[in-house]
Parts: structure tokens; C-alpha cells; sequence
């Protein structure tokens, strides 16, 4: 069973300037708060070829740039649909003189051969993903047996909260570029192609983003994989 943690607060807050209409809005308010800490989680122990899911503006690059310090043989390779982003995290790239090789292409038909990754992360993708199960089917496929995934995602609240999530992301996901506020995101990795090995919930972003889980996963045999994924309807709000 995987180790579920009780919540963590962090009220730890940086200055932020207003969303740029390339910039969704859940990054810029995540950005009020302090995820170094997470980010680091996502980015410890590093080795071998990895995958950045959706690296928007290069959040996750600072953290990278200190794993490729601690082992220079790692191969760091992401993936950026939106091209402005992408341009973004580019430069990002440079000013930490970190090489990553940066394309174009979307979580649900990723544009790499089965069993590349030894690792695969994804920090708030999964609010924007237009089929959740493809997507997570193709990191199964990219992602080595023995490698890991590792997830940073906000994810419907229980309770009122969840239920004004819901009401909401009809609205939300048409003025924020596509961003879902009530995915059980980590139900969904439960459910499908991984074996969740830790996941912790942590009380920190804004209403209506929060809260937010962190975990590792490992992924199981395709033959269950097939199984488990078939047996759950997906829904999209």
C-alpha cells in the first residue's frame, strides 16, 4: 500500500507579478506560494534519462540544473506545447546554462520510442490534459519497467469545496487554457497503468487550486495495465 501523509501547510510566500496571457493562472498563483521544496522532491536523486512533462516557462530548471550538479550524466529532455512557453523555458534554460532538449508535443501522443525514461515528472500538467488516461498510458509507455513517475498536481477538494470545483471548471477550463479544478489526478494514477509507492496531500495553493498531492509511482505490467485502465470510465467535465 502506498504511503499516504498527512497534510502539510506552507504559508511561505513570494511576490509575484499578474498572469501574462501566456501564462495560466494557476501557475502565477502557485508562484505566491513557496513549492521550492516540492520541487526539489520531484527533482532528488536523479539518474539517467528523464522526462519533464509540460515545462511551461522552466519552473522545474533551477531544480535540474542542481541534479545535473550533483550527477553530470544525466540526460534531461521536455516537452512544451504551447510555443511562447516553450520559448520561455528555453531561455530559462540558458540563463541556468543547463542543456535540455525542449520540443513540442503534448502528454497524450508524446514524441518518444517505448522505454526511454527513467524517470518522468509532471508538475500541474494533469489540470490541463484533454484525456488523462492516454496521457498516463503514454507515460507508461515512455518510462522504463523499473523507472519512476513522479507527480506534483492540484486536485479536487472534498467536501463544499469540491463541489464548488465542479460548478466552476465549466467556466474555469475556457479562460485558463484548458485547466480542470476538480481532477482526481491522483485517483487516476491509482486506476491506471502505475502503482502508487507514496503520495502525500499538501494544504497549500488558493482557492479554488488546492489542495495539491505530491507522490511516486512505478509502473505496472501492461497486461494490468489493460485491465485496470479498460474497467474505468473516464468523464470529462
Amino acid at each position: 500500500m502506498p504511503s499516504r501523509k498527512a497534510e502539510r501547510g506552507n504559508t511561505n510566500r513570494t511576490e509575484t507579478k499578474p498572469p501574462t496571457p501566456d501564462q495560466p493562472i494557476v501557475a502565477a498563483l502557485s508562484e505566491r506560494f513557496d513549492l521550492a521544496d516540492h520541487r526539489r522532491y520531484l527533482a532528488r536523486d536523479l539518474e539517467g534519462v528523464i522526462l519533464d512533462l509540460g515545462a511551461g516557462r522552466g519552473a522545474m530548471v533551477p531544480y535540474l540544473r542542481t541534479a545535473v550538479q550533483r550527477e553530470p550524466t544525466l540526460h534531461l529532455h521536455a516537452i512544451e506545447p504551447d510555443p511562447n512557453r516553450r520559448r520561455q523555458a528555453k531561455r530559462t534554460a540558458s540563463a541556468h546554462d543547463l542543456d535540455m532538449h525542449l520540443r513540442s508535443g503534448r502528454t497524450e501522443s508524446l514524441p518518444y520510442a517505448d522505454d526511454t525514461f527513467d524517470v518522468v515528472i509532471a508538475s500541474a500538467v494533469f489540470c490541463t490534459v484533454q484525456d488523462p488516461p492516454r496521457a498516463l498510458k503514454e507515460v507508461h509507455r515512455v518510462v522504463k519497467q523499473d523507472g519512476e513517475f513522479r507527480f506534483l498536481e492540484h486536485v479536487r477538494s472534498d467536501g463544499l469545496r469540491g463541489y464548488v470545483q465542479d460548478a466552476m471548471t465549466p467556466l474555469w477550463k475556457r479562460v485558463d487554457n484548458g485547466c480542470h479544478l476538480n481532477r482526481r489526478t491522483d485517483d487516476w494514477i491509482a486506476a491506471g497503468p502505475f502503482a502508487l509507492d507514496e503520495i502525500e496531500t499538501l494544504s497549500i495553493g488558493v482557492s479554488p487550486f488546492r489542495p495539491f498531492v505530491r507522490g511516486t509511482a512505478t509502473p505496472v505490467s501492461h497486461t494490468e495495465t489493460n485491465s485496470r485502465i479498460d474497467r474505468r470510465e473516464y468523464v470529462s467535465s
